[in-house]
């Protein structure tokens, strides 16, 4: 069975460009990639990373189960530099689960859907980019919704 699955990927450091076709290349090799947003550039949330990140969100459709795509999320992150040295801290990438399809997961590794992206506009830009109706299954908001009233107000911007 395949799932449609959400994922935004990010980093500050190194050649963050670069970094992130890698890390979209990497991620495709878990299924089809159905949806891709723009690359925007972001402020680093949660006040311990320094430099701005750039950000992307890709949906891909795999027959992966999302205990598997968190383990394959993690080596890609490890093979693209990351190190994880302090929570929110500068990161070569991260890639985090937002969706898997409509279900809801949480277990002491995974929660889904991701319980920050309603509060993150770096989250919500690219998302409701790419797939605006779409509810989110314990909010019942659309990505428009949320995005409207997201109290964050850090700068998220198109980078080309």
């Amino acid at each position: 069975m395949f799932e449609k699955v959400v994922l935004i990927l990010g980093g500050n450091k190194g050649d963050r460009s670069e970094l992130l076709k890698s890390a979209v290349r990497e991620v495709s090799k878990l299924g089809e990639l159905t949806l891709i947003s723009k690359v925007y550039e972001t402020e680093a949330w949660g006040g311990v990373a320094e430099g701005p990140f750039l950000n992307q969100v890709v949906e891909i459709k795999t027959a992966y189960s999302a205990p598997e795509l968190l383990v394959f999320a993690q080596q890609i992150e490890k093979k693209l530099g990351r190190k994880r040295e302090e929570h929110w801290g500068d990161r070569t990438m991260d890639i985090d689960i937002i969706y898997f399809g409509g279900k809801v997961i949480e277990t002491s590794a995974l929660k889904i859907p991701h319980p920050f992206l309603a509060e993150r506009k770096f989250v919500l830009v690219p998302l409701a980019e790419i797939l605006p109706e779409f509810v989110h299954p314990v909010l019942g908001k659309s990505s428009l919704q949320m995005l409207e009233v997201c109290e964050d107000r850090s700068e998220v911007k198109e980078f080309l």
